[in-house]
């Protein structure tokens, strides 16, 4: 077993696992994870497949993603976690929440949609071109994260921000980047929702351009026992509002705290 890099804070019975969007790694919760973890939890945060110090794994698709994060789990020695997903780590939330319910025992799915839509469509391919076209190129990953970054906070988003992510996707090999875009074509949960009856909560930022809040309210509204919940913020919520982004979080964790440790 090659179980993905993570990296680790606090003490408990109880765990929540953080997992970053395509353009992050676990070097980016650094300073989000502690805020994310109450007193008597354990909080991790891993390298996604081909990511930091993680190895790739074959085939690039979100079972196999979802397959690593169970691998995560067992050398972690985590019989549950609540996932705390943002963008594309809220569709490998949702992936192995699907798969592996056993192993789940929450949610937080955070500006991210259960499906990546019509891969042909024109919405589709646009995203697509934009996010590979200057790598096809010859830009570099640090060039593309210079261009792309500052289009996906929101209003009056702190410079440091846009500064760190911009510095944490230009250290993402090109190729693991590539897998992990053309892995999305083929992700589609929106049947799954309705029968997913973990509690879970939905974050979206009110300025997100990547993943609207629309579709986030609808997603929510299509699992069971879901709280739907706006921050004021872009795609980078987590980083952009931390604190809010904690609190919320750490609410939902609360309630969670009622139920007994399986």
């Amino acid at each position: 077993m090659n179980a993905p890099h993570w990296i680790e804070t606090g003490r408990g019975e109880r765990a929540l696992v953080f997992l970053h969007g395509i353009s992050g790694g676990a070097a980016g919760a650094l300073d989000i994870l502690p805020l994310l973890t109450p007193p008597g939890w354990r909080g991790l945060a891993w390298d996604m497949p081909g990511y930091g110090k993680s190895r790739q794994v074959e085939p690039v698709n979100f079972d196999s993603f979802a397959g690593a994060l169970v691998d995560l789990f067992d050398a972690a020695g985590l019989e549950q976690a609540v996932l705390v997903g943002h963008s594309m780590g809220g569709m490998i939330a949702l992936q192995a929440a699907v798969r592996f319910p056993e192993r789940i025992s929450g949610l937080v799915l955070a500006c991210c949609t259960p499906a990546f839509g019509a891969p042909a469509g024109p919405l589709q391919q646009a995203f697509l071109a934009r996010r590979l076209g200057p790598l096809d190129e010859g830009a570099t990953m640090r060039e593309l994260a210079v261009e792309l970054i500052p289009t996906m906070v929101g209003p009056g988003a702190d410079a440091m921000v846009v500064r760190d992510a911009v510095d944490l996707m230009g250290r993402i090999a090109p190729a693991s980047y590539r897998a992990a875009m053309h892995a999305l074509l083929c992700f589609d949960q929106r049947a799954a929702l309705p029968g997913l009856a973990l509690p879970a909560l939905v974050l979206a930022g009110r300025h997100d351009g990547v993943a609207a809040p629309a579709v986030l309210r609808r997603m929510a509204e299509s699992l069971p026992a879901a709280t739907y919940l706006e921050i004021d913020a872009g795609h980078l919520l987590p980083f952009e509002e931390p604190a809010a982004f904690a609190a919320a979080v750490r609410e939902f964790l609360a309630g969670l705290d009622c139920m007994p440790v399986m």
